[in-house]
């Protein structure tokens, strides 16, 4: 009995030496890890690394009920099998009853500055998407435009490469994976759509459960670091939706789609700012209209600026960050056929507010959103607060 106690007490000390050790409010964007990258970077030597991040939110439209939520709760397992190779895994719990596999993919370094990846892994598509940890960015909750348009967590079973050529400051990802759904079978010989014009492509997002393939799509980010606290971001998005067998030789079960975006971070001393445009061209449109009577526009475009400022002394371990960001973001920025674009689809965020980070991996946020579109219709605005933990 002494000798199992023994094992399991060496066991749980090997796993706790074996956490992450990270600085999550590093302001220099050249130096940001994101969850994966700090397991594996960070299991110096160990076998097993252990991680884990996790927010809680309460949100209060103007004239409702608040709502306060376990938005996600998320543990993240890395194993390194030798010099070359490690697992790396993300399960997330989201609002206390849902359980997704986020992530879960194999990297082998072939080089100091190559790695193959295979797996559940992100698509490469802007900030927040692969940053999207609640101490790596303001605001409670996360930029809309990373929410309908990106569609954020975006994450899809593949295979590729990533590295960097060191010589000219340059990161790079490239990746096939399998694509958005466009339509299934309802089970009465007709045909479900599961995009629309309200949010996007976010309903096709197969989170790898039992995923659809028929035709690949590309991924790619190019990533540059050469002017001190400044990352500039550039992806690609190419490809068609995927459809039931049952269903994809009809006129209009899927779609082309055509994503770029462009993303900036910047650090000097204590001012932070970043940025990011993304733009979707999604080709016949007009065809899965008509089969799946939806709205889905035939392009789509945002943007946002932000902007922060840490109030307390470069110095300190602890940071309040006053911020504030502009967004602007349209699912119906252009229409086929005989669709009329909906103004409502046209929105515009203003946030504000702070972001106290009372340790590093801990962040105490509170903000206010004032929220409009082109459409004649009011759009309350909204008071968020939370409390985010990485560790």
């Amino acid at each position: 009995m002494k000798r199992v106690l023994l094992v399991l007490a060496l066991a749980f000390t090997s796993i706790i030496t074996a956490q992450i050790t990270q600085d999550s409010i590093n302001l220099d964007p050249q130096k940001q890890l994101n969850a994966a990258q700090s397991i594996l970077s960070g299991n110096y030597g160990k076998r097993v690394t252990i991680g884990g991040y996790g927010e809680i939110t309460y949100n209060q439209p103007e004239g409702d009920n608040g709502e306060l939520d376990v938005q996600r709760l998320v543990l993240l397992v890395g194993y390194k099998f030798n010099e070359k190779t490690q697992f790396v895994t993300e399960i997330e719990v989201e609002h206390v009853e849902e359980i997704f596999v986020e992530q879960a993919f194999v990297n082998y370094a072939i080089s100091d500055n190559m790695s193959l990846r295979g797996g559940l892994m992100l698509v490469p598509m802007g900030i927040v998407n692969e940053y999207h940890e609640p101490t790596t960015f303001n605001g409670t909750e996360r930029p809309a435009l990373d929410n309908v348009i990106v569609p954020t967590t975006w994450r899809e079973i593949g295979v590729g490469v990533t590295g960097r050529f060191s010589e000219i400051s340059l990161g790079y990802q490239a990746y096939i994976f399998n694509g958005f759904k466009s339509t299934n079978a309802d089970g009465a010989g007709g045909v479900n759509g599961v995009l629309k014009g309200s949010n996007g492509l976010r309903g096709g997002r197969q989170k790898a459960i039992k995923s659809t393939v028929d035709t690949p799509t590309l991924s790619t980010k190019f990533d540059y670091y050469g002017i001190p606290g400044l990352r500039l971001g550039l992806s690609g998005y190419f490809g068609q939706t995927q459809a039931e067998d049952d269903v994809e030789d009809i006129d209009g079960a899927n779609i082309g789609i055509a994503m770029v975006g462009f993303d900036a971070r910047y650090n000097y001393r204590n001012f932070t700012a970043r940025g990011q445009f993304i733009y979707a061209s999604l080709s016949d449109t007009d065809a899965y209209n008509a089969l799946t009577e939806s709205d889905l526009g035939s392009a789509m475009q945002g943007y946002y600026v932000e902007a922060a400022y840490n109030l307390l002394p470069i110095a300190k371990r602890q940071k309040l960050f006053a911020f504030a960001r502009y967004e602007n973001y349209d699912t119906h920025a252009a229409t086929e056929d005989n669709l009329v674009r909906n103004d409502a689809f046209n929105r515009t965020d203003l946030t504000t507010g702070l972001s106290y980070h009372i340790a590093p991996g801990v962040v105490v946020k509170g903000d206010y959103q004032f929220r409009d579109n082109k459409s004649d219709a009011d759009v309350p605005n909204q008071l968020n607060f939370g409390l985010g933990v990485w560790f």
